[in-house]
């Protein structure tokens, strides 16, 4: 025994290399394991494949929908087969900014199935902070390419806009809002020739439209890269025809 050393002092046991490899492998592999799972999930295939268009496909997959729905031609969707489909996630290939009218239901318009079209409906159908975000996370988060404007005839929110601005009397309530949202177009239709409210409601759209391209940083940022495209529409309603503006 050394001298100093008490005979009932205990030291720490040494690992012996062998064991300590073996222990360092384990702890690698259970990392490795995990991180495969994390991988596994973020590339989750998508719940429709066959939404992943490019911005041209879907605007020209949106129009042939409208095309079926003008001919009065039904897809004929398995709904219950869908909603198990999208319990754990969507990736719709078109947002469409809509009118709340309730002769315009963008699903019916374009003949689309559950998770193909992510709507936002307003009276009016104008952009402010709560439609801004709601496209917004469209395409930051769930990789939406298209993004649709649509605006319809005989709108009634375009109507009220008009009568107020003419007769300078506010409507009642919080109708007032719209009003103020729509009166720059109702305003500038005023400086063309023809039809005041077939003017106000095109302008109206095409207001919206370049308001969405130039938002950043989000939606400018993805339409400069080629991964969105923003367009807008009429949408006839007696016909069921959309109208693409140029």
């Amino acid at each position: 025994m050394h001298a100093g050393r008490s005979p009932n002092m205990s030291y720490p046991t040494k690992i012996a290399p062998s064991r300590r490899s073996l222990l360092l492998f384990a702890v690698s592999a259970s990392c490795l394991r995990l991180a495969n799972i994390v991988d596994a999930k973020e590339a989750k295939a998508p719940p429709k494949p066959d939404n992943l268009l490019s911005p041209d496909a879907a605007l020209k997959r949106l129009m042939e929908g409208n095309d079926r729905y003008v001919q009065g031609t039904s897809r004929g969707d398995d709904f219950k087969r869908e909603r198990q489909v999208l319990v754990d996630g969507q990736n719709p290939y078109a947002a469409v900014l809509s009118c709340a009218d309730s002769r315009v239901a963008p699903e019916l318009v374009f003949g689309s199935g559950l998770g193909d079209l992510f709507v936002c409906r307003l009276a009016g159908n104008f952009v402010n902070d709560d439609t801004l975000a709601s496209v917004e996370y469209a395409v930051a988060v769930l990789n939406t390419p298209l993004i649709l404007v649509l605006g319809h005839d005989h709108c009634g929110a375009i109507d009220t806009t008009v009568k107020s601005l003419h007769h300078d009397k506010p409507p009642p309530g919080h109708i007032s809002s719209l009003v103020a949202a729509l009166a720059p177009a109702v305003t500038a239709s005023r400086q063309q020739t023809g039809d005041t409210f077939a003017n106000a409601t095109r302008q109206n759209v095409v207001d919206n439209v370049n308001k969405l391209k130039s938002a950043g940083p989000i939606l400018n940022a993805a339409v400069e890269q080629n991964r969105l495209k923003i367009v807008g529409g009429l949408y006839r309603l007696d016909t069921g025809r959309v109208d693409l503006l140029s």
